[in-house]
């Protein structure tokens, strides 16, 4: 008996597709952003680049479902944003996305421990999805602590007495926790020696590459494009003429 074609079997859906998506921030004259199609397959990772103003932040915040065009269709694993009301999007990207702002945005009284285990306390699916693996959230952050050289003592500290470089690190142990299939991350590496930014692009891959997880990653870092599979220059597929992104 014949064995199935391997081209028989379940294909995952791509990590992003985006289609002829406009977006225009309150009360600018123009849209900022114009992109006819972009897709992200899923386990793929592409290093973003473009000049400031050329819409990054945008499109991070659209892929994240953080905003919502005026014109087009944004989809995430599978998902439609648009057809989600603003609080399921909310919970969508708890369970499916895993976001390292340029600005870490930690809770600054919290300890390190509990700004990272937050992601797990906000979605059943990260849970679940490290139970599947037979491990739990503390431990989890304990392995993703060790690799990322957060130590006991920097856990139990609170987020607004870490340096800036050890905010930046328990931003990226907080995305990475749970396994989610996307991982966005603005400019991540800004605030790290260059050891640890390799270490960090390092664990970063490798824990996209586990979980398979897609990986959209901006950086104003030239250097850094070789660890990718793809660059994606924004300036090009940015229809906008004016390349101008005021600030929301």
């Amino acid at each position: 008996m014949e064995k199935a074609p391997d081209a028989a079997r379940a294909v995952p859906a791509p990590a992003v597709v985006m289609s002829a998506v406009r977006y225009r921030w309150p009360r600018a004259a123009a849209d900022c952003l114009a992109i006819d199609e972009l897709v992200l397959a899923a386990g793929e990772r592409v290093f973003v680049r473009g000049p400031s103003g050329s819409g990054k932040t945008t499109l991070l915040s659209l892929v994240g479902g953080v905003i919502q065009p005026q014109a087009g269709t944004v989809t995430v694993a599978g998902q439609a944003l648009d057809r989600l009301s603003a609080g399921a999007r909310d919970r969508f990207r708890a369970d499916h996305v895993g976001f390292v702002f340029q600005m870490f945005n930690l809770l600054p009284y919290l300890s390190a421990r509990d700004n990272i285990l937050l992601a797990c306390r906000f979605s059943a699916a990260r849970r679940a999805r490290l139970r599947a693996r037979n491990t739990s959230p503390a431990a989890e952050l304990a392995r993703l602590a060790e690799r990322l050289d957060l130590g006991g003592d920097v856990l139990a500290r609170a987020a607004a007495e870490l340096s800036v470089g050890q905010q930046q690190r328990v931003a990226a142990a907080r995305a990475l926790i749970g396994r989610p299939g996307l991982i966005i991350a603005d400019e991540p590496t800004s605030a790290l020696d260059a050891d640890r930014q390799q270490a960090f692009i390092d664990l970063l891959r490798g824990e996209c590459a586990a979980a398979g997880a897609a990986l959209l990653f901006v950086s104003h870092d030239l250097r850094l494009a070789r660890h990718f599979d793809r660059v994606l220059d924004l300036a090009r597929i940015n229809r906008v003429a004016a390349l101008t992104e005021p600030r929301p």
